[in-house]
C-alpha cells in the first residue's frame, strides 16, 4: 500500500472526501491513517476526543477496504453505502461497541459498550468509520464541554476559549479538521452553541425528521440528532445519511443544497424568554455578525424586516424542568453522588424534590409556549438572530475558573445557579427552538478582530430543513 501521507485527504471537504473513497482514488485505510495521525497530533492540544479508537477504526476500514474491492471487480459499485469509508466520531454521550461511554460523568461506571447505539448502528449501515468518542458535558447538560472525566475540549480558533457545548468536542473535532464531519446531538442548543463558538454550519432538524438519536428519558420530545460540518454542502451529505429516504427531499438533500431557494421573508427579532430573569447584554460582535448575516441574506434576494416577537415569562422554570428530568432519575450510586459537578448535583436534587405533578405542568405548558410562538412566527419564512449573545467564553468561565489552567482536574469554585446564568445569557435563543420542534440552523458569517467566528442562527417552519441548508449554501457563495 502506499504511504498514506502521500494520498492524505488534507484540505478536502466531507463530500470530496466520499467521493475519493467511492471512486477508488482513496483508500478507507488511509483516510482513517490520515485523520488518525491528524487526532494524535492536534488532540493533546485541544481535548477533543476522550477516546480514540485506532486499532477498531483500521479493522473497519481494511473491511471497508475489502468491500469495495470486491465491488469493483464485480460492477457493482453502486451497492457501496452512501458514507462509504467515511471517518467521524460520537459524542460520548452514544455508544458504540467495545468503547466505554462515559456521559461525561466521573460518578459512572465506564464499561465497554455490549453493541452500539442507535445513531452508531445506523450510521455504520451507511458506511461511516468511528475513530473516537468526543468530549461533552456530564450527561450533556451545559453549554460548554468540560467535565470531570477528561481534559475540556477546546475551541481550535484560540484553545484558552470553551469549543461549546453539548457537542463540544465534536464541533472542535470538525473545525480542527480531526473529523470531516461529524453528528451532534441538540436538546437545548447543544448543535448550534458549538457550531456558533467554532465556526461551522450546524443544522437543528425539526422535531421526528431524523428517527435515531433521541432519548428514552426525554418526555418533552427536545433532543433531535443532526450535522455539524464546515459547508452547507457537508451537512447536506450527513442528513442524506440521518433522513429516511422516503421522508428526504426529492433527490435528497446535497443533490438539492446548491439550488437557491425562492426569495424568503426574513423577521429578525433579538427577543428570549430568559431575558425576563436573565437579562443579557448583546455583544458588539454579535450584533456585527447579526448585521453582515442581514447584509447577506438581503444580497441573496431575501428581505429582512424587525419582528415583534414575546415570549411567555413562565418559560424559565418549565423548561428547567423539564430539561432536569431525566438527570433526577438517573441511577448514580449514593456513594458516587459527591463526583458529579455542582451544577448537576444541584439539578439532580431538585428534580428528586420536584413532584411528578409539577413535572406535568411545565410540560403542558411547554406544550402550549410551542403553539403560541409558531403562531408568533408564521408571519416570516424564516426568524432570525446571533447564534450566540457573547464571543467564545473561556475555559473555566461558566463554571467559576476551577480548571482554566494547565492543571486538570480541580475543584470547581462555582456557584451552579450562577453557572447556569451565564450558559442562558451566552445562548438565550437557543432552547426555544427545541421546546417548539422547528428546525434551525447556525451558519457561520463573521470573523472578529481577533480571529473568532461569529454565527447567525436562523429558526425556519417545520421541514425546512432543505431550505436551511440552501440559505447556508448561498451565504458561502456570497459570503
Amino acid at each position: 500500500m502506499a504511504d498514506p501521507s502521500s494520498r492524505a485527504p488534507a484540505g478536502l471537504t466531507a463530500v470530496g472526501l466520499r467521493d475519493a473513497l467511492a471512486s477508488g482514488d482513496l483508500s478507507a485505510r488511509e483516510a482513517s491513517r490520515h485523520f488518525l495521525s491528524v487526532i494524535e497530533e492536534r488532540n493533546k492540544h485541544l481535548g477533543a476526543f476522550i477516546t480514540v479508537i485506532q486499532e477498531q477504526a483500521l479493522t473497519a476500514a481494511n473491511t471497508a477496504d475489502q468491500l469495495h474491492a470486491r465491488l469493483s471487480r464485480q460492477g457493482r459499485l453502486e451497492e457501496l453505502p452512501l458514507l462509504h469509508g467515511m471517518p467521524t466520531a460520537f459524542k460520548d454521550l452514544t455508544d458504540v461497541a467495545g468503547v466505554p461511554t462515559t456521559h461525561g460523568s466521573a460518578a459512572l461506571d465506564h464499561k465497554p459498550a455490549s453493541e452500539d447505539g442507535a445513531l452508531a448502528a445506523h450510521l455504520r449501515r451507511h458506511g461511516v468509520l468511528p475513530l473516537g468518542k468526543t468530549q461533552v458535558p456530564e450527561f450533556g447538560l451545559t453549554a460548554y464541554s468540560e467535565n470531570r472525566v477528561a481534559p475540556p475540549s477546546r475551541n481550535p480558533h484560540s484553545p484558552g476559549l470553551s469549543s461549546g457545548g453539548s457537542s463540544g468536542g465534536s464541533a472542535a473535532a470538525v473545525a480542527a479538521g480531526l473529523v470531516p464531519f461529524a453528528p451532534g446531538t441538540d436538546g437545548g442548543g447543544s448543535i448550534r452553541i458549538p457550531a456558533g463558538a467554532c465556526g461551522l454550519v450546524g443544522l437543528k432538524p425539526g422535531r421526528g425528521t431524523v428517527p435515531v438519536g433521541t432519548s428514552t428519558g426525554d418526555t418533552a420530545q427536545l433532543v433531535v440528532t443532526g450535522p455539524l460540518a464546515r459547508t452547507a454542502a457537508d451537512a447536506a451529505l450527513l442528513m442524506d445519511a440521518l433522513v429516511p429516504r422516503d421522508q428526504a427531499p426529492d433527490g435528497g438533500y446535497l443533490a438539492n443544497v446548491g439550488r437557491a431557494p425562492e426569495p424568503l421573508k426574513i423577521g429578525m427579532s433579538l427577543a428570549s424568554p430568559w431575558a425576563g430573569i436573565y437579562p443579557f447584554e448583546i455583544e458588539p460582535e454579535a450584533m456585527d455578525a447579526l448585521a453582515r448575516g442581514r447584509e447577506l441574506l438581503e444580497k441573496a434576494g431575501h428581505s429582512v424586516s424587525e419582528a415583534e416577537i414575546r415570549y411567555d415569562n413562565r418559560y424559565p422554570e418549565a423548561f428547567t424542568a423539564a430539561w432536569t428530568a431525566g438527570v433526577g432519575s438517573a441511577r448514580i450510586a449514593p456513594r458516587r453522588e459527591a463526583l458529579l459537578t455542582p451544577l448537576t448535583r444541584t439539578f439532580r436534587r431538585r428534580a428528586q424534590q420536584r413532584s411528578a405533578s409539577k413535572v406535568n405542568e411545565a410540560l403542558g405548558f411547554l406544550r402550549q409556549f410551542q403553539h403560541d410562538t409558531i403562531a408568533q412566527y408564521s408571519p416570516w419564512d424564516l426568524i432570525l438572530m446571533p447564534t450566540l449573545a457573547q464571543t467564545p467564553r473561556p475555559i473555566g468561565w461558566f463554571t467559576g475558573g476551577g480548571h482554566s489552567g494547565e492543571r486538570w482536574p480541580s475543584e470547581w469554585s462555582g456557584d451552579a445557579d450562577d453557572d447556569y446564568r451565564r450558559q442562558c445569557e451566552y445562548a438565550p435563543w437557543s432552547s426555544m427552538v427545541n421546546v417548539c420542534g422547528l428546525p434551525a440552523i447556525s451558519i457561520p458569517v463573521h470573523t472578529t478582530v481577533g480571529g473568532l467566528p461569529m454565527g447567525i442562527q436562523l429558526i425556519g417552519r417545520m421541514g425546512s430543513e432543505l431550505q436551511l441548508l440552501q440559505v447556508a449554501a448561498s451565504l458561502e457563495a456570497h459570503s
